[in-house]
C-alpha cells in the first residue's frame, strides 16, 4: 500500500489547480479567462506582497502547493520565505500561535488577488486534515495504536488528503482499489462461516501469487468470523466492523493466544470519534481507522493578508 511522506509533485495535482482556476476565472462556455473586479479596480501595472498568516491553533500543511498555484496563475508571482518560518521548519508543524506569518508572494497585484482563494481553499483544507489527524493521534499517545486514514476522501484530493494525514501524524491506509486487497462483508455474505478459512486461502493465494507484496485485509463482523480469519495464512490485516470494545479486547486476546501477534494486526473501523478513540486504543487493537480525519475535518483558519 502506498504512503505519502513528501509533497505530491505538481504533474500529480496540476489538472486540480487548473480545474480550480477554470471554476474561478473560465468555464469553458465564457473563455477566456477573467477576474472582472481585479481588472476593473487594479491597475494592470499594479505589483504587490501579500503574506500567509496562520490564524488558529494547529498544523499547517501544504506549503508546497502555494509556488504550483502560482505558476499556474502568474510565472511573474514568487513565493519568497519568511525569516525563522521556511517551509521545512513550519510545514507539518503544530503551532499554539494565533497569528503565525508562512510564506509571502510578491507579483502583479491583479494575480495575487487571482489566486488568493484557490491558494487559501487549498491550504485551509489540508491544514484542517492535518490539524483533525493530530487531534486524534494525540489522544491515543501511549498506546501501542496508530492512527490511519480510509478512502473517505474529496473526488481529486485523495492524494493530498493523503499526505495532510502523515504531516498529522498518521497513516495511510491502502491508496485506491488497486494497490491492496481489501475483502469487506460484503464481498463474502454469501459465504457460510464455516467455509470462510478455505474461501479466503484461495483469494489470498491467488493474491500472493499476483503480487507477493500485496497488503491483504479481511473485514469481520463477528468473532465467529474472526476465529476463520486467523487460520488462513497471509491475511496482514483483520479489520474489526463496529465491535464495541470488549468485543475487540477478546478479538485481541484469542489473536495472541493464537501465536499471531506480530503477523496479524486488528483495526478498529466504524464509528470511531475523539470522545471514543482513547478506550478503543486501549482494547489493544494495532490500528485505529478513522474517515473523519478526511471527510468531517474543518478548515484550519489561515488569511492572506495583501500590503495596501
Amino acid at each position: 500500500m502506498s504512503v505519502l511522506t513528501t509533497f505530491p509533485p505538481f504533474e500529480a495535482i496540476r489538472d486540480l489547480i487548473l480545474l480550480a482556476k477554470r471554476e474561478d476565472m473560465a468555464p469553458a462556455a465564457l473563455a477566456p479567462e477573467d477576474d472582472v473586479t481585479s481588472r476593473l479596480l487594479v491597475p494592470a501595472d499594479a505589483v504587490s506582497v501579500g503574506t500567509l498568516m496562520q490564524r488558529e491553533v494547529g498544523v499547517v500543511c501544504g506549503l508546497p502547493i502555494v509556488e504550483m498555484i502560482c505558476k499556474v496563475y502568474d510565472e511573474r508571482l514568487r513565493v519568497e520565505q519568511i525569516p525563522g518560518f521556511h517551509i521545512e521548519i513550519t510545514e507539518g508543524r503544530f503551532s499554539d500561535a494565533r497569528s503565525t506569518p508562512l510564506l509571502r508572494v510578491r507579483g502583479p497585484l491583479r494575480s495575487l488577488l487571482s489566486a488568493e482563494r484557490v491558494v487559501l481553499n487549498f491550504l485551509q483544507h489540508m491544514g484542517g486534515v492535518a490539524t483533525q489527524t493530530h487531534r486524534f493521534v494525540k489522544r491515543v499517545a501511549g498506546t501501542t495504536a496508530r492512527i490511519y486514514d480510509t478512502r473517505k476522501t474529496r473526488p481529486g484530493f485523495r492524494l493530498l488528503d493523503k499526505y495532510a494525514v502523515r504531516a498529522g501524524g498518521g497513516f495511510n491506509h491502502r491508496m485506491g482499489l488497486y494497490d491492496g486487497l481489501l475483502v469487506k462483508d460484503n464481498h463474502i455474505a454469501s459465504v457460510p462461516v464455516r467455509q470462510l478459512a478455505a474461501h479466503l486461502g484461495k483469494i489470498v493465494g491467488t493474491s500472493r501469487a499476483e503480487a507477493p507484496g500485496r497488503m491483504v485485509v479481511v473485514e469481520v463482523d463477528t468473532l465467529e468470523q474472526f476465529r476463520e480469519v486467523l487460520k488462513v495464512e497471509g491475511v496482514n490485516v483483520v479489520l474489526l466492523d463496529n465491535m464495541d470494545c470488549p468485543t475487540m479486547q477478546q478479538a485481541v486476546a484469542l489473536r495472541d493466544a493464537a501465536g499471531r501477534r506480530g503477523q496479524v494486526d486488528l483495526e478498529a473501523s466504524g464509528g470511531v470519534t475523539l470522545e471514543t478513540t482513547r478506550n478503543v486504543a486501549l482494547t489493544g487493537v494495532d490500528r485505529i481507522a478513522v474517515g473523519a480525519i478526511t471527510h468531517s475535518a474543518p478548515a484550519l483558519d489561515i488569511g492572506f493578508d495583501i500590503e495596501a
